[in-house]
């Protein structure tokens, strides 16, 4: 692998200005393909044969018009009098939503009795000319704007419905921009140097701004979820920014230490920049392998991040180097400080004495380190997740105020329609007993109230909604889909959106232990093959859970119980997405894999050199520890900007991977790594001859990375 990454490194080294031509046709010719093929983005949540996914096909083949987007107009009378009073200002309202764009129909909320009973509230539907899926987020925009911007005296006008929440814009955020400054601030803190702090971030939005338009031109061939490119490109940012800052370190490491610019670079890409094609690897395999779970919107989120971290490995072995060369002894230009810090021998750091402290008495700081792990993951045992709803949404927003009205006004249930689709082509209840069918779900427990049947053109579907008691996250709910799931003959189905998310995560349940089981079992034999050894990436793969499980269990207290909530801009308890918490695993497990490798790596390259384990752990330490803890520095950064994003599923996703990363980069890498080592001795490198013999290998350490003499002079030659 040294190799490989060296060769690399020179090959654009000796061609600088042709590499950064190559990035900058690359990035210029996938948004060209991309805006001449690309597609929609579009969520596909289904779950592959469940019944509402079969449901939902059965009424998009037969019967397109029930397929069709609807929305709700939602009217409540401010000043307690009757709507029935302000028909004609209803009337006029509706007429002017009529030509909106893309509107086909709209209700009259007093023809068909969608007045709430005290006359406050009603609404009237919309029915859009086409599928959800084939409207965009601004189509959406523009219905809502024409809706919530009405004024009438005495009137609030508010458009809700699930499609409206589904496809609603995010608000503009400035929470990108304000984690990339306070990330160049803390590459200013390590560098010391304007043009080095910078250097890591512009490789970064290179390979996150070429990624992007590769997951634009993803759909062209596949259903992309809109929230592929921000899921991706929070995790593209925080990995580009970390593998640029490792070789750019070590580069600066090497020729503090005396070595050439040269030597310091080819030197650097045999060991960082190895480090960083393992590291990278493992994160695309991990998230990747969210295609395994076989839900559209996560293999598409999973390739889509995958996608991003390839273009940052790709970036830190190919554009750094380049760009490395060319700047020569300027990568030290823009000095904020009057004189260069040398590079300390590791037994002056504070990391080496702490090292060893840890090494004298193992046990005790690794059953403390443990115990205060399982402490904060222990939250987590009653984590209860949920899909969001538009009563989760920001306070402000039309689909919200549209919720909580006609909560007020009709039931929470409302909000969570079930759709009941009957496929008479099919045995089981015949047309003459679907008024039977309806009234025996009416009196299911749990059911408020069910509506009139539609018939397609041919007579073969027939569709109608059942309005349940309960909201669309409540347990009651799921249970109630159950009861009418058992009463239900066998050729009618049930969906909606509730259904939709209660199939997902059945099939989650079903499919999560193999795909946990597969990111480990990948995970532990990348490990194994690199550092020839099997209680190394076993005590990996243990410390990474319990990373993982601690990030759980602040996810529980702080949204599902809802403590400092209002900190982050939140009313009171969220409910856990459950894809949030799928998406995060293998991103947190690939980025933890991130930091053993450059610890280790470096402990094993020291080991290989002195052959005392205890110091090999401590020069390890002391070696990336000021690194690693800036890299987790960063990445903590930019996860918890996404905190200030007003989405409550973004804010869930950065604050967890922020938290997973802080306790791995503090608790598990400065004790439970040191402890676990001094305790294991020379077992930590041990693995059976046979398996030895059989695996190909691998290195990543710098035990025979150092370039050769003609490579030296050639490297230097090159970088001025």
């Amino acid at each position: 692998m040294n190799r490989f990454t060296r060769g690399i490194a020179m090959a654009t080294a000796r061609h600088p200005w042709r590499t950064i031509a190559a990035w900058g046709l690359l990035m210029a010719a996938v948004f060209a393909v991309a805006g001449a093929l690309g597609g929609t983005f579009v969520d596909d949540y289904s779950a592959k044969g469940s019944q509402s996914a079969h449901a939902t096909e059965l009424i998009t083949d037969t019967f397109p018009d029930a397929a069709k987007a609807t929305a709700l107009v939602v009217f409540a009378s401010e000043d307690g009098q009757p709507l029935e009073a302000r028909r004609a200002e209803i009337a006029d309202v509706l007429a002017d939503v009529s030509e909106v764009a893309h509107v086909e129909s709209v209700g009259d909320p007093f023809a068909d009795g969608t007045i709430s009973e005290d006359g406050r509230i009603g609404y009237a539907q919309l029915t859009l000319d086409a599928p959800v899926r084939d409207l965009d987020k601004p189509e959406f925009t523009v219905i809502s704007k024409a809706v919530s911007t009405v004024e009438v005296d005495g009137l609030q006008v508010e458009l809700g419905g699930d499609a409206v929440f589904l496809k609603a814009e995010d608000e503009p955020s400035p929470h990108i921009a304000i984690g990339l400054l306070v990330a160049l601030l803390v590459l200013l803190v390590v560098f010391g140097t304007m043009v080095a702090a910078v250097l890591p971030i512009g490789i970064s939005l290179i390979a996150v701004g070429t990624s992007v338009g590769g997951i634009m031109l993803m759909t062209a061939v596949m259903d992309v979820s809109p929230s592929a490119i921000p899921v991706a490109g929070l995790v593209g940012l925080g990995v580009g920014v970390d593998y640029a800052l490792f070789v750019v370190s070590r580069y600066r490491e090497n020729r503090a230490g005396g070595q050439d610019n040269g030597t310091a670079l080819a030197n650097a890409m045999g060991t960082s920049g190895a480090a960083v094609v393992f590291a990278g690897g493992t994160v695309v395999v991990a998230t990747a392998a969210l295609a395994i779970t076989g839900l559209g919107v996560l293999t598409s989120i999973g390739l889509a991040t995958a996608l991003m971290v390839a273009a940052a490995v790709a970036s830190a072995i190919t554009l750094l180097p380049a760009l490395l060369s060319l700047l020569g002894n300027r990568i030290d230009k823009g000095r904020l400080t009057r004189r260069h810090r040398a590079h300390k021998p590791a037994e002056e750091t504070a990391w080496w004495r702490f090292a060893h402290r840890v090494s004298a008495r193992p046990l005790p700081y690794l059953l403390a380190s443990v115990a205060a792990l399982l402490v904060v993951a222990l939250p987590a045992l009653a984590m209860q997740t949920a899909f969001p709803a538009a009563g989760d949404a920001p306070a402000h927003t039309t689909h919200r105020q549209a919720y909580d009205l006609l909560t007020e006004g009709f039931g929470v249930g409302i909000n969570a329609p079930l759709s009941v689709v009957v496929d008479l082509d099919e045995h089981g209840v015949d047309a003459a007993g679907v008024d039977a069918l309806s009234q025996q779900i009416a009196d299911v427990p749990g059911i408020a109230a069910v509506n009139q049947p539609l018939s397609s053109k041919d007579g073969d579907i027939q569709v109608f909604t059942a309005v349940p008691t309960t909201g669309p996250a409540a347990a009651d709910t799921s249970a109630t889909i159950e009861r009418v799931r058992d009463i239900i003959p066998g050729n009618v189905y049930v969906t909606g959106v509730t259904a939709t998310t209660d199939d997902l995560n059945a099939q989650l349940s079903d499919t999560l232990p193999f795909f946990i089981g597969t990111v480990i079992a990948v995970s532990f034999l990348l490990l194994m093959l690199v550092f020839r050894s099997i209680a190394v990436p076993l005590k990996a793969a243990v410390m990474n859970l319990l990373s993982i499980g601690g990030a759980y269990g602040v996810l529980v207290a702080v949204f599902q119980w809802g403590w400092g909530a209002e900190l982050l801009g939140l009313e009171g308890p969220t409910p856990i997405t459950s894809i949030i918490v799928v998406i995060m695993f293998p991103i947190l497990f690939g980025l933890s894999m991130d930091y053993e490798v450059f610890l280790i790596s470096r402990i094993r390259e020291e080991y290989n050199r002195i052959g005392d384990n205890a110091e090999a752990v401590a020069r390890g330490l002391a070696g990336t520890g000021r690194v690693v803890t800036s890299a987790a520095l960063i990445m903590i950064v930019v996860f918890l900007s996404f905190v200030a994003s007003p989405v409550p599923s973004l804010k869930m996703l950065g604050l967890g991977l922020a938290v997973a990363i802080a306790i791995d980069a503090t608790i598990v890498r400065m004790v439970l790594v040191p402890a676990a080592m001094a305790l294991l001795g020379k077992a930590n490198w041990w693995l059976p001859a046979w398996l030895d013999r059989v695996l190909p290998q691998v290195t990543v350490e710098s035990s025979d990375a150092a370039a050769t003499e003609p490579e030296a002079r050639t490297a230097e030659a090159l970088v001025r």
